[in-house]
């Protein structure tokens, strides 16, 4: 899957990407993504502890045979990640993971979303997001994708509204962070029945 990168509606004044072009594509990273993606992830990991459950610490330490596996080619691997890229430049990445237990294969769960501070309000992240979902939608017996976000994270919960996703929860104490917690707000995107054919639910 390849997208170009469209800008659907222009840029506030100020805003990081403003009068930047846009010779974007989004599409699935493969294993000689690693190097870019592992990059990118410990810096993600690095300026917003509170977003993820992963540490700079902890996954620094991981071969880069790790990262590979992450992204290893195939149409019915447990996961999947997609990048914006100009040229070799990774700007922002998305993962999806599917369930593998019988009971769970119905779901799968968006992971990772970052984009680098430099491409953000360009609109990068809505199109990681819909890249995500349509990649959902294309597997056998998905009817949903889940999510979390950090509680207060007002702007990533209302790119994930704008995409379709709905609250359902909220975990106390989801995960520990220096001296305090994190909560975690629970999402779901009802992607509809498997066959496609069918209306969705309003």
């Amino acid at each position: 899957m390849q997208t170009p990168c469209q800008l659907s509606q222009p840029e506030p004044a100020g805003a990081s990407m403003a009068g930047r072009p846009c010779p974007m594509t989004i599409e699935r990273l493969s294993p000689h993504h690693a190097p870019a993606y592992r990059a990118l992830m410990l810096e993600a990991y690095a300026r917003h502890p509170d977003a993820f459950t992963a540490s700079v610490e902890e996954r620094a330490g991981l071969p880069l045979a790790w990262w590979e596996a992450r992204l290893a080619p195939g149409e019915m691997v447990d996961e999947m990640v997609f990048g914006a890229l100009e040229g070799a430049e990774l700007a922002g990445v998305a993962g999806l993971s599917f369930e593998t237990r019988p009971k769970l294969r119905h779901k799968a769960g968006l992971f990772g979303m970052y984009v680098a501070p430099a491409w953000r309000a360009g609109g990068l992240g809505l199109q990681l997001v819909q890249a995500v979902l349509a990649q959902a939608r294309e597997r056998p017996g998905i009817r949903q994708v889940q999510l979390t976000v950090s509680d207060g994270n007002a702007a990533a919960e209302a790119l994930y509204a704008r995409c379709g996703f709905v609250r359902f929860g909220v975990e106390p104490r989801a995960m520990a962070l220096g001296d305090g917690f994190v909560a975690k707000v629970h999402m779901w995107c009802d992607l509809g029945p498997p066959s496609g054919n069918a209306p969705r639910p309003s």
